[in-house]
Protein backbone atom coordinates (compact mmCIF):
# COMPACT_ATOMS: atom_id res chain seq x y z
CA UNK A 1 0.00 0.00 0.00
CA UNK A 2 3.14 2.43 0.96
CA UNK A 3 5.39 2.64 -1.87
CA UNK A 4 8.95 4.76 -1.38
CA UNK A 5 9.57 7.73 -3.22
CA UNK A 6 12.36 10.08 -3.61
CA UNK A 7 12.38 13.91 -3.88
CA UNK A 8 14.90 15.26 -5.94
CA UNK A 9 17.28 16.59 -3.45
CA UNK A 10 16.50 14.62 -0.62
CA UNK A 11 18.99 11.95 0.45
CA UNK A 12 16.33 9.35 2.13
CA UNK A 13 13.43 7.67 0.44
CA UNK A 14 9.97 8.68 1.77
CA UNK A 15 6.45 6.63 2.15
CA UNK A 16 4.34 7.90 -0.25
CA UNK A 17 1.44 9.34 1.07
CA UNK A 18 -1.83 6.69 0.62
CA UNK A 19 -3.93 7.26 -2.37
CA UNK A 20 -0.87 8.69 -4.55
CA UNK A 21 -1.77 9.53 -7.97
CA UNK A 22 -1.13 6.25 -9.55
CA UNK A 23 -2.68 4.35 -6.83
CA UNK A 24 -6.17 3.00 -7.03
CA UNK A 25 -9.12 4.03 -4.77
CA UNK A 26 -11.57 1.10 -5.42
CA UNK A 27 -12.52 -0.82 -8.34
CA UNK A 28 -11.09 0.37 -11.61
CA UNK A 29 -11.29 4.02 -10.09
CA UNK A 30 -7.77 6.42 -9.59
CA UNK A 31 -7.77 9.33 -7.61
CA UNK A 32 -6.44 12.38 -8.88
CA UNK A 33 -6.08 10.95 -12.29
CA UNK A 34 -7.72 13.35 -14.78
CA UNK A 35 -9.61 11.35 -17.11
CA UNK A 36 -12.19 12.47 -20.06
CA UNK A 37 -12.84 14.97 -22.50
CA UNK A 38 -11.73 18.69 -22.68
CA UNK A 39 -14.51 21.38 -23.93
CA UNK A 40 -12.72 22.08 -26.88
CA UNK A 41 -12.55 18.09 -28.16
CA UNK A 42 -16.41 17.96 -27.59
CA UNK A 43 -16.71 20.92 -29.28
CA UNK A 44 -14.64 19.83 -32.29
CA UNK A 45 -16.64 16.85 -32.53
CA UNK A 46 -19.72 18.37 -32.22
CA UNK A 47 -18.66 20.41 -35.52
CA UNK A 48 -17.60 17.50 -37.62
CA UNK A 49 -20.76 15.65 -36.64
CA UNK A 50 -22.84 18.53 -37.89
CA UNK A 51 -20.59 19.20 -41.18
CA UNK A 52 -21.30 15.69 -41.73
CA UNK A 53 -25.39 16.11 -41.13
CA UNK A 54 -24.91 19.51 -43.35
CA UNK A 55 -23.60 17.34 -46.43
CA UNK A 56 -25.82 14.29 -45.66
CA UNK A 57 -29.23 17.15 -45.90
CA UNK A 58 -27.71 18.53 -48.88
CA UNK A 59 -26.97 15.50 -51.01
CA UNK A 60 -30.55 13.53 -49.98
CA UNK A 61 -33.20 16.39 -49.69
CA UNK A 62 -33.14 16.70 -54.00
CA UNK A 63 -33.66 13.11 -54.13
CA UNK A 64 -36.75 13.30 -51.79
CA UNK A 65 -38.14 15.64 -54.56
CA UNK A 66 -37.63 14.03 -57.12
CA UNK A 67 -39.46 10.96 -55.02
CA UNK A 68 -42.41 13.06 -54.71
CA UNK A 69 -42.96 14.06 -58.21
CA UNK A 70 -42.14 10.36 -58.96
CA UNK A 71 -45.27 9.78 -56.92
CA UNK A 72 -47.53 12.34 -58.09
CA UNK A 73 -47.01 10.90 -62.03
CA UNK A 74 -47.63 6.88 -60.79
CA UNK A 75 -50.72 8.22 -58.80
CA UNK A 76 -52.00 10.28 -61.91
CA UNK A 77 -51.65 7.14 -64.11
CA UNK A 78 -53.53 5.12 -61.71
CA UNK A 79 -56.46 7.55 -61.86
CA UNK A 80 -56.27 7.90 -65.66
CA UNK A 81 -56.49 3.94 -65.65
CA UNK A 82 -59.36 3.94 -63.56
CA UNK A 83 -61.38 6.79 -65.51
CA UNK A 84 -60.50 4.46 -68.68
CA UNK A 85 -62.50 1.91 -67.32
CA UNK A 86 -65.27 4.43 -66.10
CA UNK A 87 -66.07 5.80 -69.39
CA UNK A 88 -65.93 2.11 -71.06
CA UNK A 89 -68.49 1.17 -68.24
CA UNK A 90 -70.80 4.64 -68.26
CA UNK A 91 -70.12 5.55 -71.91
CA UNK A 92 -68.21 9.50 -70.70
CA UNK A 93 -66.03 10.63 -68.51
CA UNK A 94 -67.31 11.85 -65.17
CA UNK A 95 -67.99 15.30 -64.83
CA UNK A 96 -65.74 18.16 -63.23
CA UNK A 97 -68.41 18.57 -60.81
CA UNK A 98 -69.02 14.82 -60.26
CA UNK A 99 -65.16 15.08 -59.71
CA UNK A 100 -62.47 11.95 -59.03
CA UNK A 101 -65.16 11.23 -56.35
CA UNK A 102 -67.49 9.33 -59.36
CA UNK A 103 -64.33 6.76 -59.26
CA UNK A 104 -64.87 5.59 -55.44
CA UNK A 105 -68.85 6.02 -55.28
CA UNK A 106 -71.47 6.30 -58.01
CA UNK A 107 -72.45 9.99 -58.59
CA UNK A 108 -75.67 11.01 -57.64
CA UNK A 109 -78.45 11.32 -60.29
CA UNK A 110 -76.38 8.55 -62.37
CA UNK A 111 -78.67 7.92 -65.50
CA UNK A 112 -77.87 3.90 -65.54
CA UNK A 113 -76.51 3.09 -61.80
CA UNK A 114 -76.78 -0.59 -63.14
CA UNK A 115 -73.66 0.06 -65.45
CA UNK A 116 -71.17 1.42 -62.66
CA UNK A 117 -68.44 -1.01 -61.44
CA UNK A 118 -70.19 -3.01 -58.27
CA UNK A 119 -66.90 -1.39 -55.91
CA UNK A 120 -65.85 1.26 -57.80
CA UNK A 121 -62.71 1.75 -59.72
CA UNK A 122 -60.62 2.63 -57.28
CA UNK A 123 -60.78 2.16 -53.21
CA UNK A 124 -59.63 5.56 -52.08
CA UNK A 125 -58.35 8.54 -53.71
CA UNK A 126 -55.45 9.15 -53.32
CA UNK A 127 -53.90 12.89 -52.15
CA UNK A 128 -50.63 13.71 -53.93
CA UNK A 129 -47.59 13.46 -51.67
CA UNK A 130 -47.68 16.87 -50.55
CA UNK A 131 -51.08 15.84 -48.91
CA UNK A 132 -53.50 17.71 -51.09
CA UNK A 133 -56.33 16.06 -53.50
CA UNK A 134 -55.73 15.40 -57.00
CA UNK A 135 -57.57 18.20 -59.60
CA UNK A 136 -59.71 16.66 -62.26
CA UNK A 137 -61.34 18.66 -65.54
CA UNK A 138 -63.15 17.17 -67.90
CA UNK A 139 -63.31 18.22 -70.73
CA UNK A 140 -59.28 18.91 -70.15
CA UNK A 141 -57.10 21.88 -71.77
CA UNK A 142 -54.51 19.21 -72.86
CA UNK A 143 -56.99 16.12 -73.72
CA UNK A 144 -59.73 14.19 -73.12
CA UNK A 145 -59.59 15.19 -69.42
CA UNK A 146 -56.83 16.86 -66.94
CA UNK A 147 -55.73 14.89 -63.93
CA UNK A 148 -52.99 17.40 -62.04
CA UNK A 149 -51.37 18.04 -58.77
CA UNK A 150 -49.98 21.75 -58.47
CA UNK A 151 -47.33 20.74 -56.54
CA UNK A 152 -45.76 21.10 -53.23
CA UNK A 153 -47.26 24.72 -53.06
CA UNK A 154 -50.80 24.11 -54.27
CA UNK A 155 -50.39 26.81 -56.39
CA UNK A 156 -50.85 27.08 -60.18
CA UNK A 157 -47.45 26.95 -61.88
CA UNK A 158 -44.15 27.05 -60.30
CA UNK A 159 -40.97 26.00 -60.41
CA UNK A 160 -38.61 22.44 -58.93
CA UNK A 161 -40.70 21.13 -55.95
CA UNK A 162 -43.40 23.69 -56.40
CA UNK A 163 -43.95 22.88 -60.32
CA UNK A 164 -47.75 21.68 -61.47
CA UNK A 165 -47.69 17.80 -62.67
CA UNK A 166 -50.21 16.48 -65.17
CA UNK A 167 -51.66 14.11 -66.87
CA UNK A 168 -50.49 15.88 -70.28
CA UNK A 169 -46.49 15.60 -69.33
Amino acid sequence: MFRFFRHPGESRALPSPPFADDQKVGPGLRRGVEEGFTLVELMVVIVILGLLATIVAINVLPALGKGNAAKAKTDIATLEQALEMYRLDNLTYPSTTEGLQALVAPPPGTAQPQRYHQGGYVKRLPNDPWGHPYRYIYPGQHGAFDVFSYGADDKEGGEGENADIGNWQ
